[in-house]
């Protein structure tokens, strides 16, 4: 049987939010995003004739369409349509994953023989437009490489179907930008030997990808020639991670517990980027020497910004931590995940402060992840 995989994406999700409720933003060059040092969270097809581009700084960006209309973004109404959507999306279809606030996968497979993948996939795009107001694009194909990037081509408010004999000649003449995993840095050292197109990368021998860029050379090849055998995986909020400490002697020094809580949401942070993920939810736990035990928790942004988080935590710790009494245990966790690469918290972020992350993260990959972090984390004591 042939895996029949979609790939959907609400188009300019954050732009679509803004005008569903505002009609007078339609048809003008439109930038989500923070303040003058702030980055681009999303912008409009109008803004990106100018060539802003998102993660791109606020400034940069006007400076290219000066005409454009920067909004701040109202993080809540974002995630909250993103639930009413995937609600729309999980009861259509059997199978059905998550991959960002705003894109999904769904395993259509087998159910050909009762209505037609295609037309199932159309319906439920209309339903979604119709139930939540928003735009979305889809493509249906054997695999998720192919329909991810057949779902960029389709845009804005596009639809394809790549069946197995057309995925060669739909891929060829497309650039290896095209290819989900093939950022800047690999796309300069492939151009660099004249590998631009997908059709040439199908075409170079594995082993030399290998050496070239590592591990990953194999499955870029695969990639090239339409081969992804990865399963959809089944959507659950209720995904967490989460770390706790429990104390050799109750204390209440609250310059240690701070700490330690900072040091927790850096930890949690930096697996959430390494594992892809971004947290919505942030849950603080203390258990007094008592035994009682408590929990606050407050939704965020989805996020996985250690300064965000650290800051959420903190502040959950002073507003639970309500007893002049020992404690025995602290614990924090992040919980209602999706998976996704730094998106919402673009609102918040600097450039700055994106670019210290990447570097932060590359010296934990070498040298470990507790090589390098904030001071408030550390205990110099040891």
């Amino acid at each position: 049987m042939n895996r029949a995989i979609v790939h959907m994406d609400l188009d300019t999700f954050f732009v679509s939010c803004e005008r569903r409720n505002n009609s007078q933003l339609d048809g003008i060059p439109l930038i989500i995003g923070g303040g003058d040092r702030g980055v681009v969270a999303s912008c409009s097809y109008e803004a990106r004739k100018f060539g802003v581009r998102s993660a791109m700084p606020i400034r940069m960006a006007l400076r290219l369409c000066p005409d454009a209309k920067v909004i701040r973004g109202d993080h809540e109404m974002y995630s909250n349509l993103s639930h009413v959507v995937t609600e729309i999306i999980q009861e259509k279809v059997p199978l059905m994953e998550k991959a960002s606030i705003d894109e999904f996968y769904l395993d259509l497979s087998g159910m050909d023989k009762f209505f037609g993948c295609y037309q199932w996939t159309k319906e439920i795009a209309e339903a979604v437009t119709k139930e939540a107001g928003l735009p979305i694009s889809f493509a249906l194909s054997t695999n998720k490489t192919v329909s991810k990037i057949g779902t960029g081509e389709a845009k804005p408010v596009g639809r394809m179907e790549i069946n197995e004999m057309e995925i060669k000649p739909f891929l060829n003449p497309l650039s290896i930008k095209k290819i989900p995993m093939v950022g800047d840095k690999t796309f300069q050292l492939l151009s660099r030997i004249g590998i631009r197109t997908i059709h040439t990368l199908s075409e170079m021998p594995v082993l030399v990808l290998q050496q070239m860029i590592g591990l990953n050379g194999k499955e870029l090849w695969k990639k090239a020639n339409g081969i992804d055998e990865n399963p959809v995986v089944p959507y659950s909020e209720r995904k967490s991670i989460s770390t706790e400490r429990t104390f050799t002697s109750d204390t209440m020094d609250m310059i240690e517990l701070k700490r330690l809580i900072s040091g927790m949401a850096e930890q949690l942070a930096y697996q959430l980027r390494q594992e892809k993920w971004l947290t919505s939810t942030v849950v603080i736990k203390i258990r007094y020497a008592n035994f009682d035990t408590e929990t606050k928790q407050c939704k965020v942004s989805y996020t996985s910004a250690d300064h965000t988080l650290s800051r959420v935590a903190l502040d959950l710790f002073n507003k639970v931590y309500t007893r002049r009494m020992r404690l025995r245990l602290v614990g924090l966790r992040f919980t209602g995940l999706v998976h996704g690469n730094h998106q919402m918290n673009l609102f918040e972020d600097t450039e700055e402060q994106m670019s210290l992350y990447q570097t932060m993260d590359y010296i934990k990959n070498r040298f470990g992840s507790d090589a390098v972090g904030r001071a408030s984390g550390f205990d110099f004591g040891k």
